[in-house]
């Protein structure tokens, strides 16, 4: 998105065929986790494993993969399904602005099939959302094997990865490894290899970061974000306290804290007034605001409510 919208002319088409990229992207990844250790990328994250449904206690390890069959089922609907649900979700959306606009005509056939479809399609998104939560909430129960409708449809369920699988998972990258470091080209093919994943890895960490960052001024810089700053700013700023002129009988603020300014003594029962913030004596405050109702020293009006004694230490 940063790189279309700041060079439309020769970076546009990575944001409009950003579905298709991504869905390729993920095509190898699965792929690749798939064949090396039949699970997906989330799945392998967490330590598991797709086995077919009609295996028994025996369980082949991971590195031995899945049949073709339910391989190809695997991929396909950890691809296609989500790609395939996402554009439908877009075309409702798309849709549904030209049902406000009124782009077609009202007697066209195109408009009347498409308010069908917008109003048959909250219903099929019920059913398929409610197809999943009955799923798992009967796999929360106990009453099935599967999480979820897509695993069943592969033909897979989900089991834990054993130390003979990690093993052997390990044992596979050993070879790997020592296969390729047998000769001078290999050694050298290696250290590549070894220097372009270092590289991969602190690009990957950098992207992520700078993604956050990113995410982070479009969130500043939205306009939703900056009217509610505006409607914070535009808020006058209060003016600073302002003292009565002295009076013979006004209070002088004392030199030492720990004065009271009325009775000129080393505060009692120290009270703070809530309006201003000053601090007295309680016997004082509480005879001056029940007297006057108002702060001694500024003048704002006070109510004995306002009135907040201090149990802490004085600093």
């Amino acid at each position: 998105q940063v790189l279309a919208e700041s060079n439309p002319a020769r970076y546009g088409f990575l944001w409009r065929w950003f579905d298709e990229i991504y869905v390729l992207l993920d095509l190898l990844l699965q792929q690749h986790y798939l064949a090396r250790c039949s699970a997906s990328f989330s799945e392998n994250f967490y330590s598991l494993k797709r086995i077919p449904m009609g295996a028994g206690r025996q369980q082949p390890l991971a590195t031995a993969g899945l049949p073709k069959r339910q391989h190809w089922k695997s991929l396909l609907l950890l691809v296609l399904v989500p790609y395939l649900k996402g554009k439908l979700e877009k075309l409702v959306s798309s849709l549904r602005e030209e049902d406000e606009y009124s782009i077609h005509p009202p007697s066209s056939s195109w408009k009347r099939f498409y308010r069908a479809f917008l109003a048959a399609y909250p219903y099929v998104n019920m059913t398929w959302e409610g197809w999943f939560l009955v799923q798992q909430l009967c796999y929360i129960l106990g009453k099935a094997e599967h999480h979820s409708p897509m695993l069943k449809l592969a033909g897979v369920r989900l089991v834990r990865l054993t130390a003979e699988d990690i093993q052997a998972l390990e044992k596979k990258w050993a070879e790997t490894t020592s296969n390729q470091t047998h000769s001078f080209t290999s050694r050298v093919q290696w250290a590549l290899r070894r220097a372009l994943g270092g590289i991969a890895l602190s690009l990957s960490t950098g992207l992520s970061v700078s993604v956050f960052f990113l995410q982070f001024l479009d969130w500043w810089y939205s306009s939703e974000n900056q009217e509610t700053i505006k409607s914070l700013t535009a808020l006058p700023t209060p003016p600073p306290p302002v003292h009565l002129e002295q009076e013979p009988s006004s209070a002088l603020l004392p030199s030492l804290k720990s004065v009271c300014p009325l009775c000129r003594k080393v505060r009692v029962n120290a009270t703070a007034l809530a309006t201003s913030g000053f601090v007295f004596c309680y016997r004082c405050a509480y005879g001056y605001v029940k007297a006057h109702q108002r702060c001694p020293l500024t003048g704002y009006a006070t109510e004995l409510q306002h009135l907040v004694k201090l149990y802490s230490p004085e600093s």
